[in-house]
């Protein structure tokens, strides 16, 4: 009878999915779609439709420049606003309204597209509202996936994160092979219409799990953050003492412990400030690269099936070289590299993937050498760059949210996230300020064709020669994430 008792009490309590998660799954994989699909296409249809409709070659060095710069913009803005939406949903909203509010400014923006397809200002309007949509709900999905928890199924977590993030990369994947072979064969009008629809879809899919979610109120405007102690800080610089930071003259106003928090964030940005390099080139693999596949020879003979890829298709390598790379960096390459005694610390992970990211662009100058030359390279050279800049993602982007996660107290891992984003916003920024340049014949118009590439190969490796130098020197403190001590420090030590 006991027995029984005992097997019943476990059948009880037995962890359980949230009900929500289907929605919230199903909402992100066709949101991830709409947003890759449109983007797979987006820099060859703005120079085919608006900025060289005649394919006039003595225009295409400047129409692809505008359009590069049209496509970084974008981006920016999009990886700008997960900080905005971050701080109106976690103050004012919550994050249940903040999604669907702004999920259908999302739908909006995509019928902008596929409505103004022959007016550039309508357009522009569309890639507006899209960006005010994908950068208002990034920060507040991932985060609704952790509220769904608690104490009695919080270790399924890790595995719903896991088909979170597969969700995003099959939607991507799928988008970046169907989004350019329509946009081929039916036009412009249906290949960003499509993706509508899949936002539309996302929206609806959110909007049915209402009442299965569970959600977290706003909790006001609350002054113990990063903005707040940074600015009252500087304002406030005659205040300092001798002995003391910068930050410290702000424990009088906020809390001691919230500024020792921020001190932890300035720590990570010593590290993250070489991160923007990474993002201007790895960014411009769906838009410039896209630019040159079109230029090669993207007939691809497997012996047994032989077919020719579609120039907006060849971007679709990155995930699926990437979705192989994380186990194998995971579970092989950082395990054998420990046990030789290379110690694989988070720095020297970043400092190799900045090393193979300039490694990815001296691959694309040669074959972009090549097209200046009149000739068609295979398509299976740019392919070789992907596997490099995929396993350079790995190294960098990977790696750098682990950092910003364990050298960031609890109180400040949502600012870290947010931090990191920006400076996907800063490399597009620096992305579109070149080609805006080069579009207006201005001093970088000078690096054109493989010129453009070995300019990034140049800034890459200066950038990687100044952190060589800089992160031996750099200290870093990792933090328990203990909800009795969120502030704890467990280690500090020099890095390498």
């Amino acid at each position: 009878m006991s027995t029984n008792t005992l097997t019943t009490d476990v059948v009880t309590t037995e962890a359980k999915y949230p009900r929500s998660i289907p929605y919230i799954i199903g909402n992100e994989a066709a949101e991830r779609f709409s947003f890759y699909g449109m983007r797979s296409i987006l820099a060859t249809f703005l120079v085919a439709q608006f900025f060289n409709p005649t394919l006039n070659p003595a225009m295409q060095t400047v129409a692809e420049a505008k359009a590069n710069e049209s496509t970084h913009f974008f981006v920016t803005l999009a990886y700008t606003l997960p900080f905005v939406g971050g701080l109106v949903a976690d103050w004012f909203t919550g994050k249940y309204r903040i999604i669907l509010y702004i999920s259908m400014v999302y739908c909006l923006g995509h019928l902008c597209l596929s409505v103004f397809d022959n007016n550039l200002n309508g357009f522009i309007l569309g890639l507006v509202l899209i960006a005010i949509g994908a950068g208002g709900i990034k920060s507040c999905v991932s985060a609704n996936v952790g509220d769904q928890f608690d104490k009695t199924n919080q270790e399924l977590l890790s595995k719903v994160y896991g088909w979170f993030y597969f969700s995003i990369n099959a939607g991507s994947v799928i988008s970046t092979i169907l989004i350019p072979w329509v946009y081929a064969n039916y036009g412009a009008k249906w290949a960003f219409g499509i993706p509508g629809l899949l936002m539309a879809l996302a929206t609806i899919i959110f909007f049915s799990g209402r009442k299965k979610y569970v959600k977290v109120p706003p909790g006001g405007i609350n002054k113990n953050n990063f903005v707040f102690i940074s600015v009252y800080a500087l304002f406030n610089i005659g205040k300092k003492q001798k002995g003391q930071s910068l930050l410290d003259v702000a424990k009088g106003e906020f809390n001691p412990e919230k500024v020792e928090g921020v001190k932890a964030v300035y720590r990570v940005m010593a590290v993250f400030i070489f991160a923007p390099i990474f993002w201007a080139m790895w960014d411009q693999n769906l838009s410039e690269w896209v630019l040159q596949a079109e230029k090669l020879d993207r007939h691809i003979n497997l012996g047994f099936f032989n077919f020719t890829i579609l120039a907006g298709q060849v971007q679709t390598a990155n995930p699926i070289f990437l979705l192989s790379f994380i186990p194998l960096f995971t579970y092989f390459v950082y395990p054998y590299l420990d046990k030789i005694g290379i110690k694989t610390t988070p720095l020297r992970r970043i400092g190799a993937g900045l090393a193979l990211t300039a490694l990815s662009f001296v691959i694309i100058a040669f074959v972009q050498k090549s097209v200046d030359a009149g000739n068609h390279p295979s398509v299976w050279w740019q392919i070789f760059a992907y596997v490099v800049l995929s396993a350079a993602e790995v190294l960098v982007s990977i790696t750098g949210l682990e950092y910003a996660y364990t050298q960031a107290p609890k109180s400040m891992k949502s600012t870290m996230s947010a931090i990191w984003l920006l400076t996907v916003a800063a490399g597009n920024l620096f992305d579109a300020l070149i080609n805006g340049n080069i579009s207006r014949g201005g001093f970088f118009s000078r690096f054109a064709g493989a010129d453009f590439y070995w300019l990034f190969v140049g800034i890459c490796t200066a950038f990687l020669v100044i952190y060589l130098f800089i992160s031996p020197r750099l200290k870093e403190r990792s933090y328990i994430a203990d909800p009795e001590t969120e502030n704890e420090a467990i280690a500090e030590t020099n890095n390498l």
